[in-house]
């Protein structure tokens, strides 16, 4: 069966502003032009840009100044570069529910992608001083760290890192963590139900060990989720490290009225 070609995308584009008379750099320009032709359906996930001589003289720009404006886009997940066979436009990012408490596992199965997982670490260890007071535990109790890497639809795009008490869920390691959602295996296991958790996201890049894991290069953009989850008793239970492909989600949530 014969793959169907990329759909060339159709140019020229706008043209930038005036260089001469705009305070807004060439490359910033011709990024919001692209950026503007993605966000409105015009180029759409999979189209193929033209080559960049062609591009660069539609524009009227050199290609030092074209690349830098790809790169912007690159760097925002919007634009993909594969080696031989040119740019295109990305898939549409994932939205997350940064206001609420849904498995990973299910929230992507109701998308209706194929989540999957593989353990990379699991292993018992004393608690250290600052993780003992937030999980309200004896300095130096055993806990369960947990490193999960996900996947959808076979392609890597999330680091999980869990850190619970290991008295409280002895023989974790028995269970099949890289079929079964975590919150599934405490409730179902262990009788505990995750009722609220306290989340924070940061943006930040990642490392060499992060990046060969994840499939990006170092120093890609990802987005850090730390959580403290709590049992339906109000009982810390699992502390969360999570580590999402900035390329492939969004994060959204739903602003309250505005205080007066």
């Amino acid at each position: 069966m014969t793959a169907t070609p990329a759909r060339l995308a159709s140019f020229p584009i706008e043209r930038p502003v005036d260089r001469h008379t705009s305070d807004i750099p060439l490359y910033v320009q011709i990024a919001d032009s692209l950026l503007d032709r993605i966000e409105s359906g015009r180029l759409l996930p999979g189209d193929r840009l033209p080559a960049e001589r062609d591009l660069s003289e539609g524009l009227g720009v050199n290609r030092l100044t074209l690349r830098r404006a790809l790169r912007v886009l690159e760097s925002q997940g919007l634009l993909i570069r594969r080696q031989g066979s040119g740019t295109f436009v990305a898939d549409p990012k994932i939205e997350r529910q940064a206001g609420r408490l849904i498995s990973f596992t299910r929230g992507m199965e109701r998308r209706g992608f194929t989540p999957g997982a593989r353990l990379v670490r699991i292993e018992e260890r004393p608690v250290e001083a600052s993780l003992a007071a937030v999980l309200r535990l004896p300095l130096h109790a055993p806990v369960i760290d947990l490193l999960r890497l996900r996947f959808l639809n076979s392609a890597p795009v999330m680091l999980e890192h869990y850190v619970m008490s290991a008295q409280r869920f002895p023989g974790l390691q028995r269970f099949d963590l890289e079929h079964r959602s975590m919150y599934e295996v405490m409730e179902s296991e262990y009788g505990v139900r995750i009722h609220r958790a306290r989340q924070s996201l940061e943006p930040v890049t990642a490392g060499e060990y992060e990046a060969e894991l994840l499939g990006v290069g170092p120093g890609a953009p990802l987005m850090l989720e730390r959580r403290l989850a709590y049992d339906q008793d109000d009982h810390p239970v699992e502390h969360g490290r999570d580590l999402y492909r900035g390329d492939r989600f969004r994060f959204v949530t739903e602003i309250a009225p505005l205080e007066t």
